[in-house]
């Protein structure tokens, strides 16, 4: 795995390095720089992480979570795959194995602003990712061990996660994989949201990204000084990228009032602003 660390000294450098990645990339971003690239349900279980455990909480959610989903459900959307439904929950808040990036590094932008903590003067950061090159070494894993399986990269769009549940989740393979649902619900896309997780239950992500099938793939984490928080909020704002964009409900219309309130307690609100 390359991971390339690059500090980041003002807005302009910032939009300067996205600029000069290619368009295979996704993006993360984290409100503190030192966190891991983990996911929810890593996070809760912690030090405890096996298997076993991950596929009891997983189930757990499913069963409660599909049955009732439809008293709820005010979309015209039901999700088609296990995947799908893991991307919906995860939405929603509940902790899976998951861990949502996005096409866009504007929108992983936002995401690190939304849970940042102005007081703790801490660095962010954005974590891209070639995921041609990801996909890529995966496949060729899943070919080397399943003589059944033939396709290439080319040719598994739209059909990622019916990968996943046939050629991968049955054999916990460890390799990264990266879906975008086939069926998507209003908000993964207004959020241009994929997601990344461990083919294997037995292992976290980092786990299985730094290991040496990736050792070619590319990955940059941009760190960022809490200084520069507000500059990237009006970036942002410049571009009409906004929670109420982002949710499109009366949720997004509350959390854009919060981060610009979040915001303009730790620095000086532009005059007019509304």
């Amino acid at each position: 795995m390359m991971m390339t660390e690059i500090e980041i000294n003002d807005i302009k450098q910032l939009v300067a390095e996205i600029n000069s990645l290619e368009n295979h990339y996704i993006y993360r971003g984290q409100a503190n720089a030192e966190w891991k690239l983990c996911s929810a349900l890593e996070r809760i279980i912690g030090d405890y992480w096996d298997a076993e455990k991950v596929k009891y909480f997983e189930d757990f959610s499913l069963k409660s979570f599909k049955p009732k989903f439809h008293l709820y459900n005010v979309e015209n959307y039901t999700p088609s795959s296990k995947l799908s439904w893991l991307a919906t929950m995860q939405h929603y808040g509940i902790p899976t194995r998951l861990l949502d990036f996005s096409e866009s590094p504007y929108v992983a932008l936002y995401f690190a602003l939304e849970s940042f903590n102005y007081s703790a003067n801490n660095h962010l950061a954005l974590y891209a990712i070639n995921y041609r090159s990801v996909l890529d070494n995966s496949i060729k894993f899943i070919t080397e061990q399943d003589t059944n399986f033939t396709k290439k990269r080319t040719e598994i769009y739209g059909e990622q996660d019916d990968v996943f549940d046939k050629f991968i989740d049955p054999f916990s393979h460890n390799i990264i994989w990266i879906t975008e649902p086939t069926l998507l619900n209003t908000r993964i896309d207004r959020q241009a949201g994929c997601f990344l997780l461990s083919g294997n239950r037995s292992k976290k992500i980092e786990e299985i990204l730094f290991s040496e099938l990736y050792k070619e793939t590319k990955i940059f984490k941009f760190v960022i000084p809490s200084s520069l928080a507000g500059g990237i909020f009006a970036l942002l704002r410049k571009i009409n990228l906004t929670s109420k964009q982002l949710y499109g409900d009366l949720d997004g219309l509350a959390r854009s009032i919060r981060m610009t309130m979040q915001v303009y307690a730790n620095v000086n609100p532009p005059e007019n602003d509304e």
